[in-house]
């Protein structure tokens, strides 16, 4: 990958949190601690770094839960907006500006992206139908339809999806479709929007795309699947209330009325960077430095998410960069895997899921910054669990880390009146530890610099293992009644790798590393939170630059352990609140099975054996997959709602069950021959139902 040094400046993004709920473990571990590791980090080497976030306030979503809470989108996101970014705040995101896309600045610079955009003709307009409802006078996004399943049956699901037996859905497939603002039957009408027709720009993607062949690989082969399959339009309007209202000067000029037509959610947030870039360089009083991180050759654009936003940063916002002209493109975007919660997925519907700001209602925020990044699904999804939480933060934390700290300081204040000891006549092993001591600010930066933090931060705990092994090994209780120099050596030794580990922790824990700065009597020498000198805070810090004769403040307990009964409590919120979310009758944990149905009906289904031969999500669905099986007397595509279950690489080459004489239906546009069977787990996971017979062979 490109070296950081290559460039002038550091331009940094976070995924927007959608402004619909608040802030959960599983987003800090996708797209903000990383990014703020990384940020920290780059600032102590004396980087240039501009880091940005924001709230993304628009959507359906937000819509909905108005609806549901009879009040106003905007009575929504004014309500959290503020929790999210005061949540962020208190768990030490070192954001240089956190925006919001309901601003006026961001609708602004929006329109005039737009505007660019469309005097290049780069839009194209398309018209067809979608479901209206004539008594609220609106057409109907996808969640304001309800119907019956055309699939299951169930008289219930939603017009993306049924929440019944998953599958994706458009609201033109459900049977007697109904409106849930007015319960009205809604009327097909025409309506016209524009589209980004993103087959223009493959060529160009392609290319730039494999120009950054060091990506991730979980980045690089979504990419590469979509890009394969052949890049679509994809609409940048939509019929809804709630949003930025397209011009209507350009409207008009297309044909197209833009009454009640607003830019689609996923065209106006990636622009959100842009808009809080401006609204950040109107803080500091040079409105105009926006385009120096935006527009200039050498800066370095990362992005920071999670895999269900990669298409849109590594696909469609650098197509509208493109476009533009105007803007760098990203340099990198190290997305994360998912991170389950006690071996099952986040869901905050089921309840569970642990919201950060009641974490820090319990918790200092560093213990969980530490745990999450020890563990972070940087290759593939990793989970959470409490009972591991406690282990990293005893064993690691308050015994390795903590405890080689209270040592070292307590032996200062002990022997050496609270000051630096000279180093006088080292011994081989001092020597040996002071020039490990210099190897670890570029062991460790060198993981930063690669997206590596699980692996920064196992160096990081080292440093302190080697600390105590040495602090052991020289026994500096005994040589304090026969050898102060020796003992002396012992500790100026610890106390500089104390010096180092409270520069080295800092990315990770920068509440923890204050307070042990504060113990070394260094509290005003950093921030990494603040603009960065020229000067590498990062590099000094393996150079054994405390003092001999500095003084020290009085030793603290860094880290405190955690008793079982607290991590008990938290196991037991989460188990209440999914019960809660999902209660049962009795012992139930699975639904009622269904009507009673003869032998001749079972019999009508050919079930048969096959195997995936590949497996490509559908554009614009965020369920859907798109597999070729291979059934031993042909080749089938069937469409599946298993794409937020199962990765594309995982799935090919899996022997699967398949139901071969469903009728073909159409499902976005993708004709679908059959259905793959898959069991389902009470968490909601699900598995699927394989065999080990020849392709072909029929399921009895």
């Amino acid at each position: 990958m490109p070296s950081t040094d290559h460039f002038k400046r550091l331009l940094v993004t976070s995924a927007l949190p959608y402004a619909n709920g608040a802030i959960h473990i599983g987003h800090i571990a996708g797209a903000y601690l990383p990014a703020d590791i990384y940020c920290r980090y780059n600032r102590m080497k004396g980087r240039d770094v501009l880091y940005i976030c924001g709230s993304d306030e628009h959507g359906v979503a937000i819509m909905i839960k108005a609806r549901q809470e009879g009040t106003t989108p905007q009575a929504i996101v004014d309500e959290i907006h503020p929790l999210i970014k005061s949540t962020f705040k208190d768990f030490g995101m070192s954001f240089d500006y956190y925006g919001r896309t309901s601003s006026d600045t961001h609708a602004q610079t929006t329109t005039e992206f737009f505007r660019a955009l469309n005097a290049k003709d780069t839009f194209v307009t398309k018209t067809d139908e979608q479901l209206y409802d004539p008594e609220a006078g609106i057409f109907l996004a996808d969640r304001f339809v309800v119907g019956t399943c055309p699939n299951c049956g169930h008289e219930n699901a939603y017009g993306d999806q049924c929440e019944n037996c998953g599958t994706s859905l458009s609201p033109l497939e459900l049977i007697e479709p109904r409106s849930t603002l007015t319960d009205a039957t809604p009327e097909l009408k025409e309506t016209t929007h524009w589209y980004l027709p993103l087959g223009d720009f493959q060529e160009r993607l392609e290319t730039w795309i494999a120009s950054h062949d060091d990506w991730k690989h979980n980045v690089l082969g979504q990419v590469k699947s979509w890009l394969a399959d052949g890049l679509r339009d994809r609409a940048i309007t939509r019929d809804v209330p709630w949003g930025i209202p397209i011009p209507e000067k350009e409207a008009r000029q297309a044909g197209i009325n833009p009454d009640g037509k607003v830019f689609y959610v996923w065209f106006d947030a990636p622009i959100g960077y842009i808009s809080a870039t401006r609204e950040w360089a109107e803080s500091v009083g040079q409105p105009s430095k926006w385009k120096t991180y935006w527009q200039q050759d050498d800066t370095k654009l990362v992005h920071f998410i999670g895999k269900d936003n990669i298409v849109f940063h590594c696909l469609m916002f650098p197509a509208m960069l493109m476009a533009h002209g105007d803007y760098v493109l990203p340099e990198d975007v190290p997305a994360n895997e998912f991170l389950n919660l006690e071996g099952q997925k986040l869901s905050t519907s089921r309840g569970w899921a642990i919201w950060l700001h009641e974490y820090l209602e319990d918790f200092p925020a560093d213990l969980l910054r530490y745990t999450l990044a020890s563990t972070f699904p940087e290759a593939k999804d990793s989970d959470f669990s409490w009972k591991d939480f406690q282990a990293r933060v005893n064993n690691e934390l308050a015994d390795v880390l903590g405890n080689f700290v209270n040592r070292t300081m307590t032996f200062a204040h002990r022997f050496f009146d609270g000051v630096v000891p000279p180093l006088s006549n080292p011994g081989g092993m001092d020597l040996d530890v002071i020039a490990q001591l210099k190897e670890f600010p570029t062991t460790i930066g060198a993981s930063y610099e690669q997206y590596k933090f699980r692996e920064g931060v196992f160096h990081t705990i080292n440093l302190a293992r080697i600390g105590n092994r040495y602090f052991n090994d020289t026994e500096p209780w005994k040589s304090a009644k026969s050898d102060m120099e020796k003992c002396a050596n012992t500790i100026h030794v610890s106390l500089q790798i104390c010096a180092a580990l409270a520069t080295l922790m800092e990315p990770v824990m920068p509440f923890s590393a204050a307070r042990l700065r504060t113990m070394l009597n260094l509290d005003s020498e950093y921030r990494s939170q603040d603009t960065a000198s020229t000067q590498s805070i990062w590099d000094h810090a393996g150079s054994c630059y405390l003092e001999s004769g500095h003084t020290l403040n009085p030793a603290e307990i860094l880290f405190t352990k955690i008793e079982d009964e607290a991590v008990q409590r938290q196991i037991d919120i989460l188990a209440q609140r999914s019960s809660d979310a999902e209660p049962v009758t009795g012992d139930k944990s699975f639904a009622d099975g269904k009507d009673e149905i003869v032998y001749d009906d079972f019999t009508r289904l050919d079930l048969r054996v096959g195997t995936i031969l590949s497996a490509v999500k559908v554009e614009g669905a965020d369920r859907l997959m798109q597999l070729e099986v291979d059934l031993g007397f042909e080749t089938r595509q069937i469409v599946s709602g298993i794409a937020e279950h199962f990765a594309q690489e995982e799935l090919t080459g899996q022997q699967v069950v398949v139901v071969v004489n469903l009728a073909p239906r159409k499902i976005r546009g993708l004709v679908s021959a059959g259905m793959v069977l898959t069991a389902e787990n009470r968490d909601g996971s699900l598995r699927l139902v394989s065999s080990t017979g020849e392709n072909g062979a029929v399921v009895s």
